[in-house]
């Protein structure tokens, strides 16, 4: 795998909507606004639904002189992203006391969530057991790499367009200025999903290459985003907590 097939998978990888999960509960972690991350993940992975499959076929298939099948895709996304979200809510509105149990046991929904999220691109992997194991250590060691860059763009992009945004509308008194308003945009618009990107990868039918080899370097980009946002979290965590921090703002 050389370095341009990474960048052409990691174009398919910046393709993508919003994490599923973890920019909500990072968010969350952070003290920011988690209702504003929720809403922006639905809207975004809805979006994604249209958004993606032209992407793909018109930025990134069409720069290669390859065919993808844009209504297959289409069809892949309505069933894994809109059918579940359209079925969970009329569960969730037609049975009673199902909100309840649900909000009760959030942490415990959240992390069998995260469990059934982690196991579908394990499986995409696991099919291309046999050229995984040809691939050289300093292969994964560029994918993390490209991964780190990548993620440091768009963190840079979205800090700096929220930042632009409220000295446009009013600078501190504007609703971009607030903090919790801030620490949801950035983590939440900086995160790719994977598991979309693997519900994509089955349709494309080997037009980008081998589907393992295609969702490895996404799966790196994937656990680097995650890390870089947990240190970013404490980061801000420990920022709130410290005086003379507070106190240089206050003066």
């Amino acid at each position: 795998m050389a370095c341009g097939n990474f960048w052409a998978r990691l174009a398919l990888f910046s393709c993508m909507p919003t994490t599923l999960s973890s920019g909500v509960a990072l968010t969350h972690l952070a003290g920011g606004n988690s209702a504003l991350a929720l809403a922006m993940t639905i809207i975004s992975n809805l979006l994604g639904i249209m958004i993606v499959p032209f992407s793909i076929s018109k930025f990134i298939a069409a720069g290669v002189g390859i065919s993808v099948p844009t209504k297959q895709l289409f069809k892949s996304l309505v069933l894994t992203l809109l059918i579940p979200l359209i079925l969970g809510k009329v569960l969730r509105e037609s049975i009673t006391g199902l909100s309840e149990f649900v909000d009760q046991n959030r942490k415990l929904f959240s992390k069998i969530s995260a469990i059934f999220l982690s196991l579908v691109p394990w499986m995409q992997v696991s099919r291309s057991r046999s050229l995984l194991l040809m691939v050289k250590p300093q292969v994964f060691l560029v994918a993390i790499w490209m991964g780190t860059f990548l993620h440091l763009i768009l963190l840079a992009f979205n800090a700096f367009s929220v930042w632009s945004l409220s000295v446009i509308s009013g600078d501190r008194q504007s609703v971009f200025a607030k903090k919790e308003n801030t620490n949801a945009v950035v983590l939440v618009a900086s995160q790719k999903t994977l598991p979309v990107l693997v519900a994509v990868v089955e349709q494309l039918g080997g037009a980008f290459g081998e589907s393992g080899l295609l969702v490895l370097p996404c799966v790196a980009a994937h656990l680097t985003q995650i890390i870089m946002d947990s240190f970013l979290v404490n980061f801000w965590l420990r920022r709130d907590k410290d005086p003379s921090s507070n106190n240089a703002k206050v003066a």
